[in-house]
């Protein structure tokens, strides 16, 4: 068996990474030193697993790059991927490649949403579920989370009340949960999947944060009683898992044959059609040969995440980290320090030269919060804490 070193960083600048930019950085960020730790985008600074490298730079070398198309090898690794991996038992039909989970959710809302609809999100949640509707002339019904004891939890009852009141046309839920990294129950899964098929809203999960586990079990959104799956869309794709998110490649998972025609036809609306190339080899080599990988960095990723927790509880104040099931960016309540999440995030960017993300940035309710990035080597981790423990904020 391999043993892979996620001490090593790869270089970010060869793939021009927005996430360390010095134009960005300072753009964003305008008093940050050039000495700067980006803790914000969410990808990681680690080489991709080696059987992803190779697969790439074989089809590179091999010189033509011309149209193709979602061919068996593809359908094969997402399925036995999805059973082997997460237990769910997908036919062939139901998937369809696509160029990322963020443009699929701006085709997803243009195909089942009219003009004057609403969507409804529980926040604070990826800002993308929240631009694509306004993008798209659609309202957005925030259904805010519940946090209490360092956990999220769904508000059952005012979800029912906002769909009476407001007849949402989808559902967009975050499962695992981005960005508490909260992994949701099959019986929490339930009631959302109930309540939305009681007033005839499609529900909508995105499961593309379920490979790096924390604790616990991931649950699919597959997993749920079959009278619900004729009105479910799964997202998910590889790319926070493996690092592919510059290769713009993902896929749904649609069981309902009237559903994925309409996604279907407005993906063709759109001409999409041919996969990316280098996507899609990505997805195989990802699914097929690269599993050693993925268990080996969320080891490292769970080390990484039990000592930032432990240097938050020692030496942060007024910092609280959620607890994380899923996921490699933790979500800090700041709540306690006395300052928002915009001010602690000026301040650590210009005093600590650390890049953190600001919880307002996630549609609504993420104003006590900020989230790291636990994605690069450990000994990076480790400086940016000991940076922001030098320069705390206390109001």
């Amino acid at each position: 068996m391999p043993v892979y070193d996620f001490d090593f960083m790869a270089d970010r600048s060869l793939d021009h990474a927005r996430k360390w930019d010095p134009a960005i950085i300072k753009q964003k960020f305008p008093k940050a030193g050039d000495d700067y730790i980006p803790m914000w985008i969410a990808d990681m600074d680690f080489a991709a697993a080696p059987a992803i490298c190779t697969r790439l730079a074989e089809v590179a070398q091999n010189g033509a790059y011309g149209y193709g198309y979602a061919h068996n090898g593809f359908y094969n690794a997402v399925i036995n991927w999805q059973r082997r991996r997460h237990n769910n038992e997908v036919k062939r039909e139901w998937i369809t490649l696509a160029y990322g989970t963020v443009p699929t959710i701006h085709y997803l809302y243009q195909a089942f949403c009219q003009p004057n609809d609403c969507v409804i999100l529980n926040t604070p949640v990826y800002d993308p579920f929240g631009y694509a509707a306004h993008n798209n002339g659609f309202r957005v019904i925030e259904n805010p989370l519940i946090y209490r004891d360092r956990t999220y939890r769904i508000d059952f009852d005012l979800l029912e009340e906002q769909m009476d009141r407001f007849r949402p046309r989808v559902h967009l839920f975050c499962s695992p949960h981005n960005p508490g990294g909260r992994i949701w129950t099959l019986d929490e899964i339930t009631r959302v999947a109930e309540i939305c098929h009681k007033y005839n809203c499609l529900l909508v999960v995105d499961e593309v944060h379920c490979e790096h586990i924390m604790a616990g079990s991931f649950i699919s959104a597959l997993q749920l009683p079959e009278r619900y799956l004729d009105n479910l869309i799964v997202l998910t794709s590889p790319n926070k898992g493996f690092n592919l998110g510059g290769l713009k490649t993902s896929y749904s998972m649609i069981p309902s044959e009237r559903i994925r025609t309409i996604f279907r036809h407005r993906l063709e609306m759109n001409s999409i059609t041919s996969p990316n190339t280098f996507g899609c080899a990505a997805i195989i080599a990802a699914y097929d040969e690269s599993e050693e990988w993925l268990d080996q960095i969320t080891d490292y990723l769970r080390e990484s995440y039990a000592q930032t927790a432990a240097f938050i509880e020692e030496k942060m104040k007024g910092w609280e980290l959620m607890r994380m099931d899923a996921s490699y960016l933790p979500w800090v309540n700041i709540a306690g320090t006395g300052a928002t999440a915009t001010e602690i995030c000026n301040h650590m960017a210009a005093k600590a030269g650390v890049i953190v993300g600001d919880g307002t940035f996630y549609v609504a309710n993420g104003a006590d919060f900020v989230r790291l990035n636990l994605g690069m080597p450990r000994k990076l981790v480790i400086e940016a804490m000991d940076r922001m423990a030098t320069h705390q904020l206390i109001k």
